[in-house]
């Protein structure tokens, strides 16, 4: 069937993103990690380079996707239970890890019940468009991830309200006004805001949710999505609540970052994670992470949990500051912060993709942000900092910066 006229327009669009250097699709293959050997955390090669990368754009927080007990626990499980779990859970699926893990993570958040998904980004959909009904307001940060965005969109709820990022007072407005059209409120935000590395005030946020409830037939619930935030925030790993001393109506988490694993989460009363269970589609017709993901991700639970925990978690912390610090002292702009997340804004799309590029040329792999993933102007450059990384990485990563 011919598809020129459509195939044109899209070649346009694709020229347009390489003209503006805002194109995601050129992806450089990582072929091997080299462990570190104590002074040097560990090196990464890319395909068609002989030399090795310090990675500063990884999501492992805790360092652990590469540790032994993870791989090992994952190796044992797919002995035991195979490569794939064969079904969605409700038909033969469900696997013992997936059980001892989501009694674990309930135990981690001190919540009722936990349930697993194939990734977060699956957790949110289906967490939000669950729960809303043609009654509901959605109230979102104008900062939150795509993935809320999207499952905002699929929900269609009554009304649909976004406030100023952070900006409260905008919050409890919105509530306000929904209680005057819908029964039920569900107030969306982002635990740690994953291209700025800030955090939500959660005790605010949830101190004004708490005082709308009664307006709401159906109640006003926070969820919060904390994937950035849980294993790499907070005292014991615990994320934002932990950090600001509140609690969310659900908690939405990530296997995929800080644990190394992979694969999504949710945490709250016992009635909503039953009721999730004979509603959500990405849960229900869609297979679950593998026994071996699951078993890996008890491991890295177990690791958190001990006093080596504490000390990668002391760790992180320690070569954050070290980075933002540099990163001030060498004048460039970023912002304030405990979360390995660290931004460095360019605010210029080509200036950005160009210093990107100069840091490949000297061994650092980064990953500039641009439109749309943030807005206009914020274009910025995400370090993510690792308790892989030692002093000599964060020193060698600043050099690259001259």
């Amino acid at each position: 069937m011919p598809h020129d006229r459509l195939s044109n327009l899209l070649q346009g669009y694709l020229d347009q993103l390489s003209a503006e250097r805002r194109r995601k699709g050129f992806e450089r293959v990582i072929t091997e990690r080299i462990p570190g050997d104590g002074v040097r955390g560990p090196r990464y090669r890319v395909a068609g380079y002989e030399r090795t990368f310090i990675r500063m754009n990884s999501n492992s927080y805790l360092g652990l996707a590469g540790d032994a007990r993870l791989i090992a626990a994952a190796e044992a499980a797919t002995h035991r239970f195979g490569v794939g779990p064969g079904a969605v859970r409700f038909i033969s699926g469900t696997l013992a890890p997936h059980v001892a893990l989501e009694q674990r993570l309930a135990t981690f958040h001190q919540r009722d019940a936990a349930m697993l998904f194939s990734s977060a980004y699956a957790t949110v959909l289906s967490v939000i468009t669950s729960l809303t009904t043609p009654d509901t307001a959605i109230i979102s940060d104008e900062l939150n991830h795509n993935c809320i965005i999207n499952a905002i969109r699929l929900a269609r709820p009554r009304e649909k309200l976004v406030y100023r990022h952070l900006d409260l007072d905008q919050l409890d407005a919105a509530l306000t006004q929904a209680a005057s059209t819908c029964r039920r409120a569900i107030v969306v935000t982002d635990g740690i805001f994953s291209m700025r590395g800030m955090h939500a005030p959660l005790d605010q946020i949830a101190a004004i949710v708490a005082r709308h409830d009664a307006a709401f037939a159906e109640n006003a619930l926070l969820i919060v999505d904390d994937s950035h935030g849980v294993g790499a925030f907070g005292a014991t790993g615990r994320g934002c609540e932990e950090y600001c001393g509140a609690r969310a109506d659900l908690l939405i988490g990530t296997l995929g970052k800080a644990f190394g694993a992979n694969g999504g989460y949710v945490v709250g009363p016992q009635v909503l994670i039953d009721s999730l269970r004979e509603t959500s589609p990405t849960y229900i017709y869609s297979n679950p992470i593998t026994a071996a993901e699951a078993s890996a991700a008890l491991a890295a639970l177990d690791i958190l949990a001990s006093a080596e925990g504490q000390e990668r978690l002391a760790h992180v912390r320690a070569m954050t500051t070290r980075f933002r610090q540099g990163l001030v002292d060498r004048g460039f702009e970023t912002l304030p912060g405990d979360h390995p997340i660290v931004p460095l804004f360019v605010r210029n799309p080509s200036a950005t993709a160009a210093l990107v590029d100069t840091l490949f040329t000297r061994g650092v792999l980064a990953t500039a942000i641009m439109y749309p993933v943030v807005p206009r102007g914020d274009d910025s450059i995400r370090f993510q900092i690792s308790a892989e990384h030692t002093a000599a990485d964060i020193d060698e990563a600043l050099a690259a910066l001259r």
